[in-house]
């Protein structure tokens, strides 16, 4: 295991190649990840939509309790009101001026009013309960349909993570191994680069005289420089730390300035 120092006292050349291996390492393993494509994504989504469909049931049947229950109460309240009105009418065989039986007269009809009302009340509720009985089978169709879908993404999604488990295994642990050799404040800086783009390229060479990321003309000097391996160069638009082509083993063809042919002078000839 290298130590912080040794990574430290490392050239900026090796530093920059190690960096440029660890890129290769890295970019290698999002190709496996992208065959996954949005898989997980999706999944992550159907989980999100079956968990707020869950929710929505639970909140339903919560709903229709409390409505069911309020039916029970205004029912017992129906009960002791057609109760008092049979007291108030016995009474109304017993009083001994119209005035009493004229105050029992609108006792009773309240209590009429008031069972009027608590059975519309009642019809409310049950219809409410029936609205929500039809939501809730819907919900539960489309969720035993999500839940469907959720299976068939996560098969799909386990047989290709089973087909790259083994070879992502393996990349990762010679990235893991290579981080060890890359200085910690150099790393970290390459993780968030690399972060940071959206192709995932922390660490590019110059390609056409532009920076490889962002393709960005990059100035003679700076390319010289680059081309020294004496610092650690990034780009001035993207961010991106830059190697010459030598140094990441990649071969450029040179486009040659073709020589504009010489003219040649044709003498005229004197006329006659």
């Amino acid at each position: 295991m290298a130590t912080k120092k040794e990574t430290t006292d490392l050239s900026v050349e090796q530093k920059l190649k190690n960096l440029y291996q660890l890129q290769a390492l890295l970019s290698e393993s999002d190709k496996l990840k992208a065959l996954r494509g949005e898989l997980p994504l999706e999944v992550e989504d159907l989980d999100a939509e079956i968990e707020g469909l869950t929710h929505r049931l639970e909140k339903y049947n919560t709903e229709i309790e409390h409505l069911k229950q309020e039916i029970a109460t205004k029912k017992v309240q129906i009960d002791e009101a057609r109760e008092a009105m049979k007291r108030y009418e016995e009474q109304q065989n017993n009083v001994s001026n119209n005035r009493e039986y004229d105050i029992l007269t609108k006792e009773i009809e309240f209590q009429g009013l008031e069972i009027m009302l608590l059975e519309k009340k009642i019809n409310e509720a049950q219809r409410a309960i029936d609205n929500k009985q039809k939501d809730m089978a819907q919900c539960s169709e489309l969720l035993r349909d999500r839940r469907d879908d959720l299976d068939i993404k996560k098969s799909e999604l386990d047989e290709i993570i089973s087909e790259t488990k083994a070879e992502e295994e393996k990349i990762r642990e010679k990235a893991k191994n290579l981080e060890l050799s890359i200085e910690p404040r150099l790393l970290t800086s390459f993780k968030r680069i690399r972060k940071n783009s959206r192709n995932g390229l922390g660490v590019v060479y110059v390609q056409r005289d532009a920076c490889g990321g962002c393709f960005n003309k990059i100035p003679p000097q700076r390319q010289l420089d680059i081309r020294m391996r004496k610092k650690i160069i990034v780009c001035e638009y993207c961010g991106r730390i830059m190697i010459d082509p030598e140094l990441a083993g990649v071969k450029l063809d040179k486009v040659g300035v073709e020589e504009k042919p010489k003219r040649r002078l044709r003498r005229k000839k004197d006329e006659a």
